[in-house]
């Protein structure tokens, strides 16, 4: 901290005549603008001060000038004050005006921090019913609006026990801030929300005050900018973090929280085999524009989801292990115990503990006695566990090909460490021991079921061309022709004929570019990593589909690259453009109406519809109706088939990228299109924004859990007749004149280059993929 910081009157001044950061003690009331207004001014005075210990007088006063210039300016909007901020500024060097932009940038970083720290502070207070909240933004309201509206308790909880909630992470748009940085900002957060809810002495106080202080220091003397383009395997390390900092302990929190909305309304708790909100991620699975994204990539990124997993369930059975000490159990639970102590003894010398002990266990290494049943089982489960590490890490390090799904000595499948758990939780059940089961030992079995020994799934994604590139290699090889010059029927006709055929299509021998080579690699590791790493994989998404064969064509490379017929990747169509929404239903319409394809996708469906194509391609009102009406459309086609469809709704953080409030978002979703199932892309900086705190990643798992209940059982009008006709009217008009603007006034691209930052950001190295796809 610099010297004399706490001895500063202004920083006494702010923090003692604070009305929510001075360590009082949380209070009742809530005002959101004071709040950011009270932690802005104490981060921007701590972040001055440094400035000034670090820099020196002459920048300090630059600073502080140019910040009260800025101010003045705010406020006045003349031209006198304007220019005296330009001449400010045009007097800096150019040293100066980049320190000058470096302190700004952090004094916007900081903003966000006290914008942050506001909204988790708002939640709580709603949810502690200090202050009104919106309606049915949190499950617990949903239900009880629910119930007020005429529906029965019994078809709520029928809705819980259906309803499929997918977030799905991904790396772009790209979050621009270092992790370094998004730590240290972590880090502020946690003070500052320390401040306003604990009761503090004033040594605590100041300890907080100069924890704050080393952690904006640490930012402000980091460097920004990434001097190495990150790898996809480095965007899938930060995306995990948010598993290891809120996702894992948060989501069965929350399904605690559900339990007791239900049992208020005289309903039993969500099953444990029930995951009401699931998480999956692209990061190191979308290849498409990504050349960095390949085959090894996919499957580095796979195995450093499950380390993750492992080391957290880890860390949580060394916990369970202190918490089960009892000694009651059921007979055939203690028999199984003396089992595992028996074979233990039989191996010479005390293998087994010798073993444990080499292992650095926190505890429970030395034998364990069978009057302590549950941690004989768990302390077995633990070994494993380890055992899974070490060979994870082998993998991983080159030094081992694979996980072996039939070694017994570590675990591949969830369901291989769900039977232990599930046996000390019916063993404590049924001797009178509920409520320790329904503890720690409920939220690990929650756990488990929910982010399986994958953590999370990894979607794969290509472009519909690859596909097509690699299949016209194969039918020039075997003399057919060339498979890209077919049309849509002929292609569909070979597809469906190859897919009812048992024989194989792909030549060992056969010869290809490095481009065709790579696509049928990635199917080749889809394969392998199905039977080693079970569960880690989730869909296959064709961006830029535009027709049946697209879909046709992935389902069959992946059967001819070694994939189970029985456990193949579900597809997924995504239609980004204008023209591409208009025409999705047709193509589902044909796609389902291939008996083969019909059967073979056992009544479910999922479609990716894209905001971000869309708007560039068409405008945003014409995209924004062409996807309202692709929905509605695409669902009325899979009831014509009994088929349900998850909608796929592939949405950012700006307008441009279809974003906006979500609970807001999914309920002017069609009716009858969500019916329960929804999968959301949650982009970039948004992850950030979503899971960076606990009480966000909380309000974010409740927002969406409830939005999608509500839509579900009462969902919205559609629109007339009459407002379709003007949104028809209003769209091809808006659509004519977005296009005449974009693609046909020769001087929109010479002005959007010149008026927009695009090429400065494409030279930083903010993300994996390069700066713009073909």
């Amino acid at each position: 901290m610099p010297k004399n910081l706490l001895n500063d009157e202004e920083l006494k001044q702010l923090v003692s005549g604070s009305e929510y950061l001075s360590g009082t003690g949380e209070k009742k009331a809530f005002d959101h603008h004071v709040v950011l207004q009270e932690s802005d001014d104490l981060l921007r005075t701590l972040f001055f001060s440094i400035v000034k210990e670090t820099t020196g007088t002459e920048f300090y006063e630059s600073l502080v000038a140019v910040y009260e210039l800025s101010e003045k300016f705010h406020e006045s909007q003349s031209d006198a004050d304007f220019k005296a901020l330009a001449d400010k500024l045009g007097s800096l060097d150019k040293e100066e005006s980049m320190m000058l932009a470096s302190a700004f940038s952090n004094i916007l970083n900081l903003h966000n921090v006290s914008e942050h720290v506001a909204s988790a502070m708002e939640e709580r207070h709603a949810r502690l019913d200090d202050i009104p909240r919106g309606p049915a933004k949190t499950t617990n309201g949903a239900i009880k609006g629910l119930v007020a509206r005429g529906t029965t308790p019994e078809q709520i909880y029928a809705a819980l026990c259906e309803q499929e909630v997918d977030l799905v992470l991904t790396a772009h748009p790209t979050q621009a801030l270092r992790r370094s940085m998004l730590k240290n900002f972590g880090r502020i957060r946690g003070y500052l929300l320390d401040l306003q809810r604990s009761r503090l002495s004033g040594y605590e106080r100041a300890e907080l005050l100069g924890g704050m202080t080393s952690a904006i220091q640490a930012a402000w003397r980091t460097d920004e900018i990434r001097r190495n383009p990150p790898k996809p395997q480095d965007e899938m390390r930060a995306g995990l973090s948010y598993f290891n900092d809120t996702i894992f302990a948060g989501y069965p929190q929350f399904c605690k929280r559900i339990d007791t909305a239900l049992q208020n309304q005289g309903l039993p708790r969500i099953p444990f085999d029930h995951s009401i909100m699931r998480f999956s991620s692209w990061m190191g699975g979308d290849r498409d524009g990504n050349p960095n994204v390949t085959a090894e990539c996919t499957r580095d990124v796979v195995y450093l989801a499950r380390v993750t997993a492992v080391n957290l369930y880890f860390t949580e059975i060394q916990k369970l292990i202190f918490s089960l000490s009892m000694w009651r159990c059921t007979p055939s639970f203690s028999a199984r115990a003396r089992a595992i102590l028996d074979e233990a003894d039989k191996k010479a010398d005390g293998d087994v503990y010798e073993m444990r002990k080499r292992r650095n266990y926190s505890d429970f290494w030395r034998s364990i006695p069978p009057e302590e049943p549950y941690r004989v089982i768990l302390a077995e489960v633990r070994d494993k566990l380890y055992n899974t590490r070490e060979a994870l890490q082998e993998v991983i390090s080159g030094k081992r090909h694979a996980l072996d799904p039939e070694d017994d000595s570590v675990i591949c499948a969830k369901e291989q460490l769900l039977e232990p758990l599930m046996a000390c939780y019916d063993s404590l059940k049924e001797v009178g021991d509920g409520v320790v089961a329904d503890g720690f030992l409920l939220d690990l079995i929650r756990q488990v079921h929910n982010f399986g020994m994958g953590l999370v799934k990894l979607d794969i994604r290509q472009e519909s061309d690859r596909h097509a590139d690699a299949l016209d290699a194969v039918t020039k090889h075997i003399g057919l022709g060339s498979y890209a010059e077919w049309d849509e029927e002929r292609r569909t006709a070979f597809l469906v004929g190859e897919l009812e055929s048992k024989r194989p299509l792909i030549a060992n021998d056969l010869e290809c570019s490095a481009e065709v080579k790579e696509v049928l690699d990635t199917f080749k590791m889809i394969a392998h990593l199905q039977k080693v790493c079970p569960g880690s994989l989730g869909t296959y998404v064709i961006s830029m589909a535009t027709a049946a064969s697209d879909v046709l064509a992935v389902v069959l490379l992946q059967r001819e690259c070694g994939g189970d017929p029985a456990a193949l990747l579900n597809v997924a169509p995504l239609f980004e453009r204008l023209d591409d929404l208009r025409d999705g239903p047709a193509q589902l319409r044909r796609l389902f109406s291939v008996p083969w394809y019909h059967k073979h996708i056992k009544g479910k469906q999922e479609v990716m519809i894209g905001y971000s194509d869309s708007g560039k391609d068409a405008g945003r009102l014409a995209a924004a109706w062409a996807l309202y009406e692709g929905q509605e459309m695409a669902t009325h086609v899979g009831n014509e088939f009994g088929v349900k469809l998850t909608l796929f709704h592939g949405r950012g953080g700006t307008v441009g990228r279809g974003g906006g409030p979500s609970h807001l978002a999914i309920m002017s979703q069609p009716p009858a299109t969500i019916n329960g199932r929804l999968r959301v892309t949650v982009q970039g900086e948004v992850i950030e924004q979503n899971f960076g705190e606990h009480e966000n990643c909380f309000h974010t798992m409740d927002l969406y859990t409830a939005a999608t209940l509500e839509h579900t059982l009462k969902p919205p009008d559609g629109p007339v007749d009459e407002w379709r006709e003007v949104m028809a009217t209003m769209e091809k008009t808006s659509c004519a004149r977005y296009r005449e603007v974009v693609f046909q006034t020769p001087e929109f691209n010479p002005y959007f280059i010149q008026a927009t930052p695009g090429q400065e950001l494409g030279s930083l190295n903010i993300g994996s993929p390069p700066p713009q796809r073909k």
